[in-house]
């Protein structure tokens, strides 16, 4: 697709993510301090479930995802990530073995796992459900769903699951931590949503639980370095090899409320420059070639020799000053830079330089209030990826006042990762 199209999507209006609620509820600052110190919940209700049963379920997943399925347990779940033949990730989610011949997938790789058993020859069904999914994360996130279904998680490893009781509703509870903390997703049907969270809201009460607000959401995922589809990363569902992908999954799925923007100074010369693989993203421990997949070729590839990676960026605090300051002068403010991150979702691209090279991709910046610095998710060649290298990150879209912020490459995860806690050594607090 040429830049005609991108530029298209540059003019789109972009639109509001439907997901986690209102805007703030206590506010941001204090929103984003509790996956620190007390715990929050969090709304994911918005994510499409895909269940897939049949003797050949397990192959169809097996060929399309990089992940090794030579291990994979009952009650056990994975970080699912699926790629096109040149290794580009087209979807990426939570994939969970229910029973010996069923499973669900969430997020965008029900799209194209559906796809594929649409398209290909498994014997397997597919069916969608509509389940609630709420994240609790943090600190106390375990003292508070322990309390609400009044027993001990402590046997629940690291992304796995099983089922529990909330008020006498039989719901799933997946131990995993996208803040980068101990965190739970429960998840159950639709119809016990609002009992289930009320509930949870009660007993954390004591906990200090907070309710997530949309506006400072997401980072926990730049904190924690979680990559995401249409904001820091666009999927590569385009080509001919996958002929009526786009049909596929409007005529199957709500996707009437996801729209697509670009922003930031980067430019590419086609739709396939804002791909992203999962060597860049960080996901390489997913990938195993103990199976043929999908991509699989371009992969061991750029395994043996990697080109970028992902890291943290730290943009300088005098230079994010420097563009809000602009506001008050008469000459043509910069880009106005959003505290603490977007609320429209929008696909971010910024040029990252080094001695006027282009060396990087910087995804959208956030501000984290407990580190007190502008951060981004940042694709960077190998050679300038070493933490405390200082390069320029170009804000200001094609044709406006443009600022070279100073950045310094830091660790992603930027926040210390205890997503795997040992929780059989903390404290009880079952009455």
């Amino acid at each position: 697709m040429s830049t005609e199209v991108i530029n298209a999507f540059r003019n789109a209006p972009g639109g509001y993510h439907i997901g986690w609620g209102w805007s703030e509820y206590t506010n941001w600052k204090d929103e984003q301090m509790s996956w620190k110190k007390t715990c929050y919940i969090g709304d994911w209700s918005f994510l499409w479930n895909l269940l897939i049963e049949g003797p050949e379920a397990l192959k169809l997943l097996s060929d399309i995802s990089v992940n090794s399925f030579a291990k994979f347990d009952i009650g056990q779940a994975k970080h699912v990530v699926q790629c096109n033949e040149d290794g580009k990730v087209i979807a990426d989610g939570i994939l969970m073995r229910l029973r010996q011949e069923k499973f669900v997938v969430q997020s965008t790789p029900a799209f194209y796992t559906g796809y594929k058993l649409h398209t290909g020859r498994y014997n397997a069904k597919a069916w969608q459900e509509d389940w609630f999914n709420y994240q609790v994360q943090g600190p106390n996130a375990l003292y508070v769903v322990e309390k609400a279904a009044a027993e001990s998680l402590r046997d629940i490893g690291f992304m796995r699951f099983r089922k529990i009781h909330i008020k006498g509703r039989e719901i799933i509870a997946l131990r995993q931590g996208m803040a980068g903390e101990i965190g739970y997703e429960l998840q159950g049907p639709r119809e016990h949503a609002h009992e289930i969270y009320d509930t949870i809201l009660e007993a954390g009460e004591e906990y200090g639980i907070r309710r997530l607000g949309r506006r400072t959401a997401m980072i926990n995922h730049l904190e924690a370095c979680y990559p995401t589809a249409s904001w820091h990363y666009l999927g590569a569902a385009t080509g001919k090899k996958l002929p009526g992908y786009g049909k596929y999954v409007t005529k199957n799925f709500d996707i009437s409320w996801v729209s697509l923007k670009i922003g930031g100074s980067f430019q590419g010369n086609d739709i396939s420059d804002y791909f992203r693989s999962p060597v860049e993203m960080g996901w390489t421990n997913n990938i195993k070639f103990d199976h043929d997949f999908i991509g699989r070729n371009a992969l061991e590839a750029e395994v043996a020799n990697p080109k970028r990676t992902i890291v943290t960026l730290e943009f300088n605090s005098d230079d994010v000053i420097n563009i809000f300051a602009s506001l008050f002068h008469e000459d043509q403010p910069y880009d106005f830079m959003e505290i603490p991150l977007q609320e429209k979702y929008v696909l971010w691209a910024d040029q990252v330089l080094k001695d006027g090279k282009l060396v990087g991709i910087s995804t959208v910046p956030g501000y984290s209030y407990y580190f007190r610095k502008v951060l981004s998710l940042t694709y960077i060649d190998v050679e300038f990826s070493k933490p405390g290298a200082k390069v320029i990150v170009v804000w200001g879209s094609p044709g406006r006042p443009q600022k070279h912020i100073q950045a310094t490459v830091a660790p992603a995860p930027y926040k210390k990762d205890k997503r795997r806690t040992d929780v059989t050594t903390l404290p009880s607090y079952l009455k």
